[in-house]
């Protein structure tokens, strides 16, 4: 999975198809996100349980452990490894949900360039990514080391011509279970593991050049390319 994604709606679009019955603590505001092409190290809006509720919170994308600083923050985590490398032991259990539009895949062009594709669900739905990480703690106080990566597994179907690798995109309803605290860690596992959205959910198309600079973040960038 390449590293950059959309997340343009209001959380509480994100969270109303969850159908979560209880509150939500909510710091990353009412108003529609409006990240058209957020990159790594950017602050994404993140869905986790606390003891006090569900928390809405900006959590930085990336994340590593404090004794491997001698390495950038990895912002993935393939599903094969997570539940058992030591990489990422401490975090396993903290799980959380990365509500997305769409993320962006880059394909060899030949002519010396890049292409850049964007995937999304063919119905519209938001698509709800399987990720665990640090997340703020009491009173939403941030942390240096706060962080999560999204999980990702092989592709398959006509999505393995775009990239190799996908993020898991869990339904709303497995969503819900794998944000809950009482989710036992085996089940979690085998969640990620067997029963992520398939590749016949998800559309992908061409979409302009201009999604390769982070700077440009207008939401023409998500329209199909049209070509002659």
């Amino acid at each position: 999975m390449c590293g950059r994604l959309s997340q343009y709606r209001g959380i509480h679009d994100f969270v109303a198809v969850l159908s979560i019955p209880d509150a939500m603590i909510n710091h990353v505001g009412d108003e529609p996100l409006a990240r058209y092409n957020a990159a790594p190290t950017t602050q994404l809006a993140l869905l986790h349980f606390e003891p006090d509720g569900l928390h809405a919170d900006p959590v930085r994308w990336g994340w590593r452990p404090h004794w491997a600083k001698d390495r950038a923050a990895p912002i993935n985590a393939r599903v094969e490894k997570v539940a058992h490398g030591p990489f990422f032991r401490a975090i396993w259990p903290h799980r959380a949900i990365v509500p997305i539009d769409n993320w962006f895949e880059w394909v060899d062009a030949g002519d010396s360039t890049r292409q850049p594709w964007l995937i999304r669900r063919q119905d519209g739905a938001p698509s709800y990514c399987a990720a665990i990480g640090q997340f703020p703690g009491a009173g939403n106080e941030p942390r240096g080391d706060d962080g999560f990566v999204i999980i990702t597994a092989d592709s398959v179907g006509g999505m393995l011509d775009i990239h190799d690798r996908r993020p898991v995109v869990l339904s709303p309803e497995l969503a819900r279970e794998w944000l809950d605290p009482a989710t036992p860690k085996e089940r979690a596992e085998q969640m990620v593991l067997l029963q992520g959205e398939t590749s016949e959910m998800f559309e992908w198309y061409r979409v302009d050049k201009a999604v390769g600079n982070v700077r440009n973040q207008s939401c023409t960038l998500i329209d199909k390319l049209i070509q002659d």
